[in-house]
């Protein structure tokens, strides 16, 4: 089957990091002790000094019309470019670079005014016509055109005021503007993408200093930054260590200050040394989901019975007790129940041997013997979480085949279903609109095809409900519908469904302040953390103290 070289790119489009590879350890571990809020709360930010940060990944490239960007990509491009919306600690969005986001009574048309006195670290303007002919790169770029298809078009109606026309309603398209698709650059970039790829220009904090590939990336502090007072820091280096444990090595030697994780292993070793370290840990609708993708599509999955054995002989608690310490919370659906889209109830299978075995046994006596393949990264943190899934399957009585792929590859073959089932990470949204391209069945497409809907599944009245929550603006009428999106889920099973991975976090030395402590240009408490299964933050607000 034809590779696709661009299929991640939307995974990050849409600020999803479906990263299909878990970060968990064996063996049981002692519960975590609880966030730990940086030491220097409540003191004075320092100005000045250089932090040294530990990311998982290199970024593909910076420049957001034309490189795949994921959660590293916004810790290194988020200090110089900026998007035109954020999203705040309650998950509403907020205006960023834009001074307002304003519907027509139809929430099918958007009015952008942008926020005057802004420019460029180039001395170009921000303006009306910079943020039209950025959206225009957006909407044209074969990276992320699919996640703007509801947009007809962008229209300059004054200076400073861009009118966006869509083909129907969309209460929540501003959200997709604080991501990929809402970062601005110079007219100047726009015109040299290439070299907008290497030595990214922007609004933001920081302005670039140099970049070695798979090595770092040094940002310094822009003085001309339009946040009076930030940044505080003079400057921000970006170690790219993508081994875990190295990692966490590096941190406690003092070779980094701070990094991200989704290791529990971290997380307990480091909390537990409470005078010389901070934790802020993903919580929300922040948090992904760990579960196994099944391809709807074709054999043996497009069997309702087998998609639901498979959630019957999948132990949940012996999962999160077993490889995550009991630090994560079992999962029925995309969102946690700390998150305010979460429906109890609906028809979710839990754990029960006895009646997977049952569905299976009727399925092999019309069909004949059940087995399957399931792909993962050749990782051996992920592989332990694999092996125990197979020990639990053929304990119901199907045989499964673990095929090890790496990780671009077991994307590529999701995109095109190229697969049975696969480990999977997804669902970190700020709403759950952002989730829509990902279960819709108009974005199901046969197997051989580019689906973004990768389990193929189509249901008619999950894709209704997902209209109604993008359609409608009454906030009762959203919560019924993606009630009736879990509901649905639930009983359809295009997913088996395991825990919520809330082990993603920062972990910092104590001298690091303000880390999870991000106010929005209005003042307005920022969310702490973005992005799965390591999260990013801004640095803007980022600060050294003694030592």
């Amino acid at each position: 089957m034809k590779r696709l070289t661009f299929s991640t790119a939307w995974l990050a489009s849409l600020t999803l990091a479906l990263t299909p590879v878990l970060a968990a350890c064996s063996g049981e571990r002692p519960t975590a002790p609880s966030d730990s809020a940086p030491a220097a709360t409540g003191a004075s930010p320092v100005r000045g000094g250089r932090l040294v940060y530990g990311l998982s990944a290199d970024a593909a490239g910076f420049n957001p019309v034309t490189d795949q960007f994921a959660t590293t990509s916004y810790s290194m491009a988020g200090t110089i470019i900026e998007t035109l919306v954020g999203v705040d600690a309650d998950g509403d969005w907020k205006p960023v670079l834009a001074q307002s986001l304003t519907p027509n009574t139809n929430a099918d048309e958007w009015t952008i005014k942008v926020r005057p006195g802004i420019t460029f670290s180039t001395g170009e303007p921000l303006d009306g016509r910079t943020v039209k002919a950025n959206l225009d790169a957006q909407k044209a770029s074969p990276l992320t055109s699919t996640a703007l298809t509801p947009v007809d078009s962008f229209e300059l109606t004054d200076p400073m005021t861009v009118k966006v026309k869509l083909k129907g309603p969309w209460v929540a398209y501003p959200y997709h503007l604080a991501t990929q698709i809402g970062m601005m650059v110079p007219p100047s970039a726009l015109a040299d993408p290439k070299a907008a790829s290497r030595k990214p220009v922007g609004t933001g904090p920081f302005l670039f200093k140099e970049y070695t590939p798979g090595s770092r990336m040094v940002v310094t502090r822009n003085p001309g930054y339009w946040r009076k007072g930030l940044p505080y820091l003079d400057e921000v280096e970006f170690r790219i260590l993508p081994d875990s444990q190295t990692r966490a090595q590096t941190l406690e030697a003092g070779g980094i200050d701070a990094m991200g994780t989704s290791r529990d292993d971290d997380i307990t070793k480091f909390g537990a040394l409470k005078d010389a370290y901070t934790i802020r840990r993903t919580t929300g609708m922040a948090v992904p989901e760990y579960m196994f993708m099944l391809n709807t599509a074709a054999p043996p999955f497009d069997d309702l019975r087998l998609r639901r054995a498979l959630a019957y002989a999948t132990d949940r608690k012996a999962v999160i007790s077993t490889l995550r310490g009991g630090l994560t919370e079992e999962a029925d659906g995309p969102w946690s129940k700390d998150s305010r889209w979460y429906a109890p109830g609906g028809d979710y299978p839990a754990y029960d041997l006895a009646k997977a075995k049952a569905l299976i046994s009727e399925v092999e006596a019309e069909k004949g013997e059940i087995t399957f393949e399931v792909i993962t990264p050749p990782d051996p943190n992920t592989m332990q979480g694999i092996e125990l899934a197979q020990d639990m399957w053929r304990k119901a009585g199907v045989e499964v085949r673990i095929k090890q792929v790496d990780q671009a590859d077991l994307v590529n073959r999701a995109v095109t279903g190229d697969f049975q089932a696969t480990v999977w990470t997804q669902f970190s949204a700020p709403d759950p609109d952002g989730e829509y391209v990902w279960m819709h069945q108009n974005y199901a497409m046969p197997v051989g095809s580019i689906s973004l809907n990768f389990s193929r599944l189509k249901d008619s009245r999950l894709s209704q409900a997902l209209d109604s929550g993008r359609s409608n603006p009454q906030d009762d009428v959203r919560k019924d519908a993606y009630a009736t999106v879990q509901q649905r889920l639930r009983e359809l099973v295009p997913y088996v469904f395991v825990d919520h991975l809330n082990t993603g976090a920062v972990i910092a030395k104590t001298k690091v302040g303000g880390i999870g402590d991000y106010l929005l240009p209005d003042g307005e408490a920022g969310v702490p953390l973005t992005g799965a299964p390591v999260p990013s933050h801004p640095f803007s607000q980022v600060w050294i103290g003694n030592p």
